[in-house]
Order: C-alpha cells, then structure tokens, then sequence
C-alpha cells in the first residue's frame, strides 16, 4: 500500500512492540524504510520479535516498564546513543482484564491506570523532552480502545483510555507550535495474540456483536497507524479514529444480566 522509502531516514519507537498490533505497526514501519525500535516489559518476547523483524529491516529490542520514570529515561539515552533521535512514537503497550467494576480490586484498578494512562505519558513527555521539542518535530500515535459507548466489564481501561484521548487533544493544541502531532487509533475486536488474554466465555461468538461480521486484523491497525504518521496525515492532529467495523454503534461488547 505505501512507498518501500516512505519512512526512510526515520526512526520509530513503538511500545508493546513484542507481540500483536504492535510487532504488525513494526513490521510495516520497516517496510516502508524505518529504524524502528521495540519496546516491552517481557524481554524475551520482545528479543525474539527483534530476530524475526530483523528481515525487514534495522530493529532494535528493548525490555521496559512504561510504568517506571527510570527506566523511560534509560531507553531515551539508548536511543539518541543508536539512532540520533525519534520521529514517531506509536503508544501501543497497555494491559486490562475483563471485570464487572464492581469486582475490581484497588491493585487491580491502580495497575490498570497506571500502565495505559501513566505509562503512556510518561513515554510521551520524555520522546517530547528528549527528541520532539528539540528537533521541533514528532508524531505520536495513541492505540487505544473503543469505549465510544463506555466499555461494559472493562472499566478501569475505558476510564484510562479516555484519559489518553483527552490527553491527546490537549497536548495536540499545546504542541502543535512545535511541529508535534498526535491522534489516537481506538481498535474494536482485534484478531491478535492479545484475545489469549480472555477467557473463553468472554471471546466467544466475537463477530456475531460487529456489523461488518468479522474481527479486524493487525495490519489494518497498522496500516492506519502509518496513514497517521506520514504526510498523508499531516493536517491531522488531536483526532481519535475508531476502527471497528461499526461496533460501536450497535450490539453488545459485554454479556450480562
């Protein structure tokens, strides 16, 4: 779909980079001519995505905790020592499990926020420290998730992806005379490595609630994510694209009574 040179020259950094929409965003980062650089809590995982990615491209694999200051700054050193810089930020680690609101536990509400609201800014505002505001120039890409209508039995990450959005069009307006532009991708049902994470019970009969009938892909996630990051995007900032084949105007994402 896009240029093989069209990311040539520029250097990525996608979290959660190690499995799912995040190694597909980085796949077709390096296709497209990009050093790309994957981060994720688990090392080995993430190691092992550098290996296969390696065929595409100039990867590199790095171990983080979004939710730990210390070890953003770390990285940020890593990666001006490698690279120079970072043109593109794509904000895809995060972590939930499905709960009635009523039955989360303080740690488990606390470590939700904690990774998709926090983690995401702190990752943020150091690539902004470190590259964007100094080299007068970025782009963020926020994955999310489709809390259009609020999200039923995954409410402490509807409440943290919310806030990621708003953050979005805040820091979209702030920056914008900085030459940095942010905009958010909110998935539907995903088909990934990440609905092993559910229950059976939860993931059943997935299609029959989406209008279009089927789960959306990662290269489609990805697709969009590139979309947004290169010029064909460059009028667009602060904006939350949901890509979902219409689930969010219909059906059930949770089952209750």
């Amino acid at each position: 779909m896009f240029q093989t040179d069209l990311f040539k020259n520029k250097v990525v950094l996608v979290t959660g980079g190690g499995s799912g929409i995040g190694k597909a965003i980085a796949k077709q980062f390096l296709q497209t001519g990009a050093t790309v650089h994957i981060a994720s809590r688990k090392k080995e995982r993430v190691e092992q995505a550098a290996i296969e990615l390696a065929a595409y491209g100039n990867v590199y694999a790095w171990p983080l905790d979004i939710r730990e200051p210390e070890q953003i700054e770390l990285l940020m050193a890593e990666i001006a020592s490698r690279s120079g810089r970072i043109d593109i930020l794509v904000n895809n680690a995060g972590g939930q499990f499905p709960s009635a609101a009523i039955d989360i536990s303080q740690k488990g509400w606390l470590a939700v926020i904690n990774t998709n609201l926090n983690g995401t800014w702190f990752v943020t505002q150091a690539a902004a420290k470190h590259f964007f505001f100094p080299q007068n120039h970025g782009v963020v890409v926020n994955i999310v998730l489709n809390n259009f209508r609020g999200f039923p039995g995954m409410s402490h990450s509807a409440a943290a992806r919310a806030g990621v959005s708003n953050l979005t069009q805040t820091l979209a307006v702030e920056w914008a005379d900085k030459g940095i532009r942010l905009n958010c991708i909110a998935p539907g049902i995903i088909q990934s490595s990440g609905l092993d994470n559910y229950p059976p019970e939860f993931t059943n009969d997935l299609a029959s609630s989406i209008p279009m009938k089927r789960l959306g892909t990662v290269d489609e996630v990805a697709a969009l994510t590139l979309f947004l990051s290169s010029p064909m995007g460059a009028y667009m900032t602060g904006d939350t694209i949901y890509m979902d084949g219409g689930a969010r105007f219909w059906g059930d994402n949770w089952k209750y009574e």
